[in-house]
């Protein structure tokens, strides 16, 4: 999947840094000089991310009779659309045009996005919910890396964080019956490989070596710790 995002030389002479908390939360951000794409690429991807999610939300509407979950769907949705369009805002205030940078990210992430779609609609709401909130926690990681603009984008991404209303579905259909406990659970565990390949593909290098592993394990471990959160409060095993 590697051959999905731009390649680049190694600047020479950077060293990636620990940077504080801060501003970014509660994951550890990596300053990510040396892995990370070119600020275009970084962009182009977090908004067509939140497209295909708004697309896969809104599939999910018109697949879904109950008005109440119809309504609960159209929130998340809508949280998906405002930060594909503040995102865009961001790649159009920098003078580019979004539909360019996006575009080479169409077909890799729309495979993704297949890849991940349940068989069942509470499947296809978990996805949108773990994937996401992986994702948007490895952006905002990789965030660092852009100054004024990476501070833009996790700020949108971090000010728009409501899939509160995909959650109570899903905890719902678990009280309403046990069963969908363990296939839900395991759906969760089977999301997590897919999605840390779509994140791992988007830095710089093809080949991540053993130095580069050991810079990048702390952002990832901090996003399974935090998708192994999500699961927990679904009352799912991680």
């Amino acid at each position: 999947m590697a051959t999905w995002f731009f390649k680049r030389k190694r600047p020479v002479g950077r060293t990636l840094r620990l940077r504080s908390r801060g501003d970014y939360g509660d994951v550890r951000r990596v300053d990510f000089e040396e892995l990370a794409p070119d600020v275009d690429t970084f962009l182009g991807q977090a908004a067509y991310l939140q497209l295909g999610y708004f697309e896969t939300l809104s599939d999910l509407i018109a697949a879904t009779p109950e008005l109440a979950q119809k309504e609960s769907l159209s929130l998340a949705a809508g949280t998906a659309l405002l930060k594909h369009r503040e995102i865009v805002a961001v790649i159009r205030d920098r003078g580019a045009d979004p539909l360019e940078l996006m575009l080479p990210f169409r077909e890799p992430l729309d495979a993704f996005r297949r890849a991940t779609h349940g068989a069942r609609p509470l499947e296809s709401m978990l996805s949108v919910h773990l994937t996401a909130g992986m994702l948007d926690d490895f952006y905002i990681a990789l965030s660092a890396s852009y100054a004024e603009t990476g501070r833009e984008v996790a700020v949108i991404l971090r000010a728009h964080d409501d899939r509160s209303a995909l959650v109570k579905i899903i905890t719902d259909a678990i009280a309403a019956d046990e069963q969908w406990r363990a296939l839900l659970s395991m759906w969760g565990r089977r999301l997590v490989g897919d999605t840390l390949i779509i994140a791992r593909a988007a830095l710089r290098p093809t080949f991540l070596d053993a130095a580069d592993e050991k810079r990048v394990e702390p952002t990832f471990a901090d996003v399974m710790a935090a998708h192994a959160r999500r699961m927990a409060a679904m009352g799912l095993e991680a």
